[in-house]
C-alpha cells in the first residue's frame, strides 16, 4: 500500500479497550506511545490484537512542537 502520509511510526499494540462502537488502541513506538482512537469495526476487520505490529499513520494540519 502507498499513501501520501509521510508520518508513518511503526510500533506495537500494546493495550486496546473495544466500546460499543469506537476502541482506543495503545501503540508503543520507542520509548514513546501514541494513543488512537478508531472504531470497533476497524479493529475487527483489520484483525488488530495484542502485541501486534503495526503503523501510525498521522496525517494532521497542524502538529505542536514543545520543549521537555
Amino acid at each position: 500500500m502507498q499513501i501520501s502520509a509521510r508520518n508513518q511510526l511503526r510500533g506495537t499494540v500494546q493495550k486496546i479497550t473495544l466500546g460499543t462502537v469506537m476502541a482506543e488502541v495503545v501503540i508503543n513506538v520507542g520509548d514513546q506511545e501514541i494513543v488512537a482512537a478508531i472504531t470497533r469495526g476497524s479493529v475487527e476487520s483489520l484483525g488488530i490484537k495484542l502485541g501486534d505490529q503495526v503503523v501510525a499513520i498521522v496525517k494532521a494540519t497542524e502538529v505542536m512542537v514543545g520543549i521537555p
